[in-house]
């Protein structure tokens, strides 16, 4: 005769599995994000004596700007990451704060810090779109036509 774990079993395993999952993602966050501001850090202290013309400027500029947005990304997934585990600990991981369904397991696997289900993240993301788009010509921001 073979085991067969309990609901249980099985909820308490996936519960560490993915607090397993989200501790990692927050540590390779934490080395990313903390190695970026030593870097940064060290730029400032370590000015360049060279002088870069207009070009030379501008591309820095920019580069400095793209690593600027990846490090605010980074931070913003770590303040996700823990507040999934925060959920976690609470029993609340794994439900849609909108719908309050479970959010499948395939998603969480994909994006373990994921607040809502498919459903309503879709829903959120659309209802965004459509505040986003700018009204044509000759209408209103409401769509009425002028």
């Amino acid at each position: 005769m073979s085991y067969v774990p309990s609901d249980r079993a099985r909820a308490v395993a996936r519960r560490a599995e993915l607090k397993e999952m989200l501790e990692a993602r927050r540590r390779e966050l934490l080395v990313a994000v903390q190695g970026k501001m030593r870097d940064a850090r060290a730029d400032v202290t370590e000015a360049s004596p060279d002088v870069l013309d207009d070009a030379e400027s501008s591309q820095h500029d920019s580069q400095e700007d793209i690593e600027f947005a990846l490090l605010e990304l980074k931070a913003e997934t770590l303040v996700k990451i823990t507040d999934a585990l925060a959920h976690l600990e609470a029993g609340t991981y794994g439900r849609c704060r909108e719908c309050g369904d479970e959010i499948a397991e395939t998603r969480l696997r994909a994006l373990p810090f994921a607040s809502r289900c498919r459903d309503c993240e879709e829903h959120r993301e659309s209802a965004g779109r459509r505040e986003r788009v700018p009204p044509r010509r000759g209408q209103t921001p409401l769509g009425f036509q002028m």
